[in-house]
């Protein structure tokens, strides 16, 4: 089967690679063409575009970008109707993925679609649900009230759990002990709380200096900042000032060392709640990026722990209530030993809604499944 997949940034790429190893487990002869980052191009015959490429943050990093996203479009446009795929598989990222799904529905091709980390329909624009059921095959649910949001529109999706389980699954095999990992960094003999700003330089500029505020206020703990290679390091320098250490592409192992954590809000916190780590969420879009969200969007939260559980588990500062004050009281809450006992209850809780490890299998299994029907 030749494979035509989609991701549009760093999570979706780790997830796609995780799902394309257990589709050449069920088909010999699989081969990809991709749109993803090196995860997939590692598993891949051909890399088509690089996540670099094509990764906007917001809506007015896509408004500055508008050009260079239509140029992506016509783009792979082009490419798919060159590669003739018989599977297209999109990857979350519903601006580009469901305008290609038209698009390829529209042709003589008979590519069947699927569409794995569905849009959050959920959170706004609910209606999308009636364009994604008609433009795909088939639709692979990550979230567990996922299901019951669709079956409310009178369509069927298959729930297969999260994939974050298997990655974190895989990496905790490779995971270096508390003794190894601070003398690998030269570490102080004291507790850590991490620093998780997110993986794009906005997200850095506007979040991490709030966060370092902290610092002073916990002289007994170390604080260190999970880096990205995909940041030029010479931003975390600017805004860090204290000198904080700085370790690249090693989240995991911080968390895995971890006290508590800031972190910006995203599938980071469901890696943090999985890693059984006490965390604050903190989150800044901006002035008008926050208003205009308020406007469109129907949740009752914007951390991930909170809509999987329902009820407020994770304190979320946002906007405004971002600041050192608040920041520095939900984190002395958090490293309270009784608060902490209640959080590791509710991570429990989270992470057997989250179907357990085995998503990448499942999806792969249904798909070939699909293909072979």
């Amino acid at each position: 089967m030749r494979y035509y997949i989609i991701a549009g940034e760093a999570s979706g790429d780790m997830h796609a690679a995780n799902m394309m190893k257990q589709l050449k487990l069920r088909d010999s002869e699989a081969y990809f063409r991709v749109w993803g980052g090196d995860r997939m191009s590692e598993e891949a015959q051909e890399l088509a575009k690089h996540i670099r490429e094509t990764s906007f943050m917001g809506v007015f990093g896509v408004v500055r970008h508008l050009r260079t996203i239509k140029r992506n479009f016509k783009y792979c446009e082009q490419d798919i109707l060159a590669f003739k795929p018989d599977v297209l598989i999109l990857i979350d990222n519903s601006g580009f993925n469901l305008r290609i799904a038209k698009f390829v529905r529209g042709t003589a091709l008979k590519t069947k679609i699927f569409y794995y980390i569905l849009p959050q329909a959920w959170a706004w624009k609910k209606k999308r649900v009636h364009t994604i059921q008609g433009w795909t095959d088939k639709r692979y649910a990550i979230l567990p009230f996922e299901r019951a949001f669709y079956q409310s529109y009178g369509y069927d999706v298959d729930y297969v759990g999260h994939p974050i389980l298997d990655s974190i699954a895989i990496k905790k095999k490779e995971l270096v002990d508390r003794e190894a990992f601070y003398q690998e960094f030269e570490l102080a003999n004291k507790p850590i709380i991490a620093l998780l700003p997110g993986s794009r330089k906005r997200e850095i500029k506007t979040k991490l200096p709030l966060m370092l505020s902290a610092v002073k206020h916990f002289p007994e703990h170390q604080f260190i900042i999970a880096g990205s290679n995909t940041i030029d390091k010479s931003l975390y320098k600017e805004f860090n000032k204290q000198g904080i250490p700085v370790i690249f592409d090693r989240t995991y192992d911080i968390l895995n060392q971890s006290e508590a954590a800031l972190v910006t809000s995203g599938t980071a916190t469901l890696e943090t709640a999985l890693f059984r780590v006490p965390q604050v969420v903190c989150y800044k879009p901006g002035w008008a990026t926050y208003h205009l969200m308020r406007r469109i969007l129907s949740l009752k939260y914007i951390c991930m722990v909170n809509l999987i559980l329902d009820r407020k588990v994770v304190e979320e500062l946002i906007e405004s209530r971002l600041n050192e004050k608040n920041i520095t009281l939900e984190l002395n809450k958090v490293l309270d030993k009784n608060h902490r006992l209640k959080l590791l209850e509710d991570y429990n809780e989270l992470e057997t809604k989250l179907g357990g490890v085995g998503a990448s299998d499942r999806v792969a299994e249904l798909m070939i499944e699909h293909i072979k029907n």
